[in-house]
């Protein structure tokens, strides 16, 4: 395993990081982890070295904190750190601080989180939650009590909204944001990193992959990747290739992915990729901008969905009509058990989606897409 730098904190992470958002499940049900494969991988990538788990309170409708509570027994924990996020959108008091850091304490069976982050910041939770309920304030307090080490947030939003935040409190340890080759002019953007890197953040990637499209892209852009390394490789050491990345979050499902991603990390330097390289990048993430209809990563913060639609398999069956064909999203389609077209436009996803889709306004598009086949 190879160790990078972290902001200013005297921590090496692990080039790659374990990330609890998409554990194996049972019966396709995400509350169902299947627990014994669950432990088993996570177990394994740190007997590889890794160092840094990450899990939320939201994730695996709550399960996913128990799990890794559970993997990190038998001296586990001792060999790595522990991060975990408040749920700030369900945050409606200063007091459900506490409740909930609490709660999650005795999920993970800990006494304390090394790296605490304020989960899924934009700049409208930044004004109304962080700020109206004091919660940098419970975030210090929480640090003196021992009950947190490291103090930081998750992000998504714009760059100007990026910038507020990491300038709006002088204590950030480290801050995580999406970022992959396709993403470098999204979000927080390669100059949001930079920026934060020269606060000295430690910066922890989140979504190296955009939710699989990366690991699978659509045929034209597999065209353009070399074929001495899979895409997976590829886009995680786009980022491993820069300096201001500290640890890369993989949310594995399988441990022929933990496996994979161990030994992909194994060969992750800081300036491996050369200018032919990075071209060669950039030109893959023009054709993949010219075939994305829906920027979905899959992370299901938008489900349960109140009329029973599938949200993000609706849009990869769309997303497919542009990057495979029409015949092969068909039948993804053709397995929902609601279609498009039973959606009441009631935005409950809209105000809880990273990435800030209009799914009341794309999924009467969908519809009139498969319904035209």
């Amino acid at each position: 395993m190879n160790y990078r730098t972290f902001g200013k904190l005297n921590f090496r992470p692990s080039a790659l990081g374990f990330g609890a958002m998409r554990l194996p499940i049972l019966d396709g049900d995400s509350k169902k982890i299947n627990e014994p494969e669950a432990i088993r991988m996570i177990r394994a990538a740190i007997d590889s070295g890794v160092n840094y788990i990450d899990t939320a309170y939201p994730y695996h409708g709550g399960m996913s904190e128990v799990v890794v509570g559970k993997a990190l027994k038998d001296g586990y924990r001792q060999k790595t750190m522990l991060a975990s996020k408040s749920p700030v959108f369900n945050i409606k008091k200063e007091e459900d601080f506490d409740n909930f850091l609490n709660e999650q304490l005795e999920r993970l069976q800990e006494d304390h989180i090394d790296f605490y982050l304020l989960h899924a910041l934009d700049r409208d939770r930044w004004n109304n939650v962080v700020l109206k309920f004091n919660l940098l304030d419970k975030m210090e307090k929480a640090k003196q009590e021992g009950k947190i080490r490291y103090i930081g947030f998750s992000f998504h939003d714009d760059f100007d909204a990026f910038k507020l935040i990491v300038d709006g409190y002088d204590k950030w340890d480290f801050c995580q944001i999406q970022m992959n080759y396709i993403d470098t002019e999204n979000q927080a953007q390669l100059k949001g990193m930079e920026y934060a890197a020269s606060k000295q953040l430690g910066i922890v990637i989140m979504e190296p992959l955009l939710g699989g499209k990366l690991a699978n892209p659509p045929k034209q852009v597999a065209k353009v990747l070399p074929g001495d390394k899979t895409p997976v490789e590829w886009a995680l050491d786009f980022l491993w290739n820069r300096p201001e990345v500290g640890v890369i979050l993989s949310g594995m499902s399988t441990m022929e992915q933990v496996q994979q991603n161990i030994e992909y990390a194994s060969r992750a330097q800081v300036g491996m990729l050369s200018q032919a390289d990075l071209d060669m990048l950039t030109e893959a993430r023009r054709i993949f901008l010219t075939m994305a209809l829906v920027p979905c990563t899959k992370c299901a913060y938008c489900m349960p969905c109140p009329f029973g639609l599938n949200i993000p398999k609706t849009f990869e069956a769309y997303n497919m009509t542009a990057s495979v064909n029409m015949e092969a999203a068909r039948k993804v389609y053709d397995t929902l058990e609601v279609a498009a077209d039973q959606c009441r436009a009631c935005k409950k996803c809209e105000k809880v989606c990273p990435q800030s889709i209009e799914v009341s306004a794309v999924m009467p598009e969908v519809a009139k897409v498969f319904q035209k086949a």
